[in-house]
Parts: C-alpha cells; sequence; structure tokens
C-alpha cells in the first residue's frame, strides 16, 4: 500500500526530507505523498521513514491503494531505473 498523510498533519517539514523517492510534499494545506512514487520505502529501508519520524502519527498505509510487498517492490525498482 502507499501512504497516505491524515488532516492531523501539523506541517512540520520533518517527513519530506526523509523520503528516499520524493514521494511527499508540500499541499494546499498539509503535507501529501504520491502514490506512484511511494514503496513505504521499500527498497531503501526496512520502515517507511515519514512514519518513524511523524511526531504526530499522522501517516497510514492507504487501505485505497493495496500493494503487496512484491509490488511495492517492483515500483521500487521502475523508480530507480535508469
Amino acid at each position: 500500500m502507499a501512504l497516505i498523510i491524515t488532516d492531523d498533519c501539523i506541517n512540520c517539514d520533518v517527513c519530506q526530507p526523509e523520503c528516499p523517492n520524493g514521494a511527499i510534499a508540500p499541499g494546499d494545506t498539509i503535507y501529501v505523498i504520491d502514490p506512484d512514487r511511494c514503496t513505504e520505502c521499500v527498497g531503501h529501508y526496512d520502515q517507511p521513514q515519514c512514519m518513524k519520524v511523524c511526531p504526530v502519527e499522522c501517516i497510514m498505509k492507504d487501505p485505497d491503494r493495496p500493494e503487496d510487498r512484491a509490488a511495492l517492490e517492483r515500483k521500487y525498482l521502475r523508480l530507480t531505473a535508469t
């Protein structure tokens, strides 16, 4: 699954620089995650780094975008292909 940021986001700016795929960006009111770039850090880390650093725990799995580990690995390979 890709991750999403809930309305509890306080725009603290700590998640964006932690994303190795550049999937997190400022939105109109809160930060947003591009589901086409989010691999939950598969290929980079053992756990999603944005979730690890979020002080208000407002980042969660997006129930509308189910992806298993194999799908996240394929996305990672697509994103890192040269």
